[in-house]
């Protein structure tokens, strides 16, 4: 088989753009975050800034806030007047965005829009369909997940400009961050969102890439002294509603060291609103020991207030409490208020055990038996203990060093790390922090290794933002850059030619069309292979991805796999048009050809082998 790849000079590309400012957003599940870099700035003076952003904070009332909570409220059209919702770059915008939202939101949840970004990977919806929030009532005008993730960029967009008049964020480099999970479809939505408000210089990054850039460059220089060649930093990052897991090996290249991205993990549904529901329901044990029985939008009130006290005692060591207050419905407000208090017994014991839990290495997460009905929803992770998932992705990546220059394999049953970096709101706490690390180097020095040692300094909440501006100037050329390209291997379903044979499928062979660490702005074209493409009707395309084969090749063609090595990816279906004197359902031969674009995203063409026709297979269209 014969391959031709090519790559595109990024860094020429930025250079001939001459942005102002390299502009990262952190467009979070629960907040979101907007950093920048001055680029005209001495690399040893560019400094971090983050925006303070302009929302509402009750009715009537804005406030500046260095973070934007990513919810969106749908309000009644009597529930707030006209004159209430101004910002100052607009009287009455479209959708009720940020702080206010999530206050309200926490009284009325089914009027609530929130894990937008998280819906943009689920493979059983279309996320262009209007159908949050979910379960509402039929007065409430229903988004699709991707104009929510419209609603978050359009109000940042106006924050910006607002604040930057004379360089508007369409007119600079925009990094958005995305979690290292995101499938080809989820990446493909989040691109288009920004280019439907007029972002279309925009670039993607994931999440866990975005904090040791942070980390990098609040070290300055001296990050070459806290790391040396050989070593391992396993990423941690527990934000409100998600947990990313990478691991980032320091590799020597011509002399000098080197980052290089070498796994990530499944995109789990778990975090920090997890914990504050679990307090909630703590709560509403005791509530219902004395006799008062909660109510399903009660207990969701309840969970906002436990997330409030959470953070007290989680940042001062001397709260031993903190009284809770659920207002409930009714005539006399003081009647029919539940008081209770949440104490920092129920705190440790909760987040310790329940989500931080003491487990060993081999420990896997809980796979629970499902129901046969369910409803629509999230696909949340059914073991809360991000200790087991840990575990999980150590293991199950411990190969990760085989053929890697300058590392030997590593014996045992997990991959060991040798530095540690956490990041998200959740692990600013020293408590959960110190529980991490310990489990961690439990494991390795059970394993006779050394124990890994924690790289810190950062602001958890902030460095995902700050960590893609500052990639944002060291794609200009200036820094150290972390080589990581495609974070799995992705594969296209090939159909096999055969009999047909009652009760028996066609057989499917997996083409490689991206491998594992294909780089942005590669080209590879899969000259060795000729196939049948279905032109004029509608078709499906099958796709696959792993995070585990690294040694598969673009063209290598798989007639068998281990059932774990292979995830299907949902389906893409599309009418690719049959133009001249084609018929519909003609089968035209082609050849392939798979590009890794500068801003992040996979394509897939099909290129005609008797004519110059070309068909591009998109992304975005979805299998419902």
């Amino acid at each position: 088989m014969t391959e031709q790849m090519n790559k595109t000079d990024q860094t020429e590309r930025v250079d001939e753009q001459g942005a102002r400012y390299s502009v990262g957003i952190d467009l979070g599940t629960t907040h979101s975050v907007i950093s920048y870099v001055d680029n005209e700035s001495d690399e040893l003076e560019l400094m971090h800034e983050v925006l303070e952003v302009p929302q509402l904070t009750a009715a009537g009332q804005v406030e500046t806030l260095s973070q934007l909570p990513s919810f969106i409220y749908r309000a009644h059209e009597n529930e707030l007047a006209g004159d209430t919702l101004a910002l100052p770059w607009n009287d009455a915008p479209s959708a009720l965005v940020g702080s206010l939202a999530r206050t309200m939101g926490s009284k009325t949840p089914l009027r609530l829009v929130s894990s937008a970004k998280s819906w943009l990977c689920h493979g059983e919806v279309n996320c262009r369909e209007p159908f949050l929030p979910l379960d509402a009532p039929e007065d409430v005008e229903k988004i699709s997940p991707f104009q929510a993730s419209k609603y978050y960029l359009e109000h940042i967009k106006a924050a910006w400009d607002y604040a930057h008049a004379d360089y508007p964020l369409a007119e600079q480099d925009l990094v958005i961050t995305i979690p290292a999970s995101f499938d080809p479809a989820a990446r493909e939505l989040t691109v288009e969102a920004a280019r439907e408000i007029g972002l279309d210089r925009v670039t993607l990054l994931e999440e866990p890439q975005a904090a040791v850039y942070s980390w990098i460059k609040q070290s300055g220089k001296n990050w070459r002294d806290q790391v040396s060649t050989g070593d391992i930093i396993l990423v941690v990052d527990v934000g409100g509603g998600t947990t990313d897991l990478s691991l980032v090996a320091v590799v020597e290249e011509e002399g000098a060291l080197e980052l290089k991205r070498i796994a990530v993990g499944d995109h789990i549904l778990l975090g920090g609103d997890n914990m504050d529901l679990a307090l909630a329901y703590r709560l509403q044990v005791k509530l219902s020991e004395t006799g008062k029985r909660l109510q399903p939008w009660q207990v969701l009130g309840l969970t906002h207030a436990c997330r409030n006290a959470k953070e007290q005692m989680l940042s001062d060591p001397e709260i031993e409490s903190v009284p809770v207050v659920v207002p409930s419905r009714g005539s006399k407000l003081m009647a029919s208020t539940l008081k209770t208090e949440l104490t920092r017994e129920d705190v440790e014991s909760t987040l310790l055990d329940g989500f931080f839990p003491m487990v060993e290495a081999h420990e896997r997460p809980a796979k629970a038996t499902r129901g046969a009905l369910q409803t629509l929803g999230l696909q949340y992770a059914t073991d809360a203990g991000i200790t087991r998932h840990l575990a999980a992705f150590l293991g199950k990546h411990k190969e990760a060093l085989n053929n890697l220059d300058g590392f030997d394999a590593q014996e045992g049953d997990f991959i060991r790390p040798t530095a540690i970096l956490l990041n998200g709101g959740v692990l600013k706490s020293t408590l959960l922090a110190n529980r991490v690390l310990g489990v961690i180097n439990n494991w390795v020095t059970i394993a006779e290794g050394d124990s890994a040692r924690l790289l810190d300094g950062m602001d958890l909440d902030l460095a995902v933002a700050k960590g893609a501006s500052y990639y944002g100037n060291v794609r200009r050329g200036s820094g150290v850059r972390i080589r990581g390209g495609v974070a799995s291997s992705y594969y296209v379903g090939v159909e096999s030619a055969m009999p047909a044979v009652p009760g028996m499928p066609p057989q499917v062979q997996a083409l490689c069309v991206a491998p594992f660490g294909m780089e942005e702005g590669v080209e590879a074209d899969l000259a060795g292979h000729e196939f049948g493409l279905v032109v004029g009707e509608p078709v499906r395309f099958r796709f696959f991805g792993s995070n585990i084969r690294r040694e598969d090749q673009v063209g290598a063609l798989l007639d068998y796999w281990e059932p774990d090595h292979l995830e299907e990816l949902p389906d893409i279906e599309v009418s690719l048009p049959a133009d001249g004197d084609r018929n519909p359902g003609e089968i035209v031969p082609v050849k392939l050809s798979a590009r890794v674009t500068e801003v992040g995203t996979l394509e897939l063409e099909a290129i005609s082998t008797n004519s110059d026709e070309h068909w591009k297979i998109s992304f975005e269209v979805r299998q419902k």
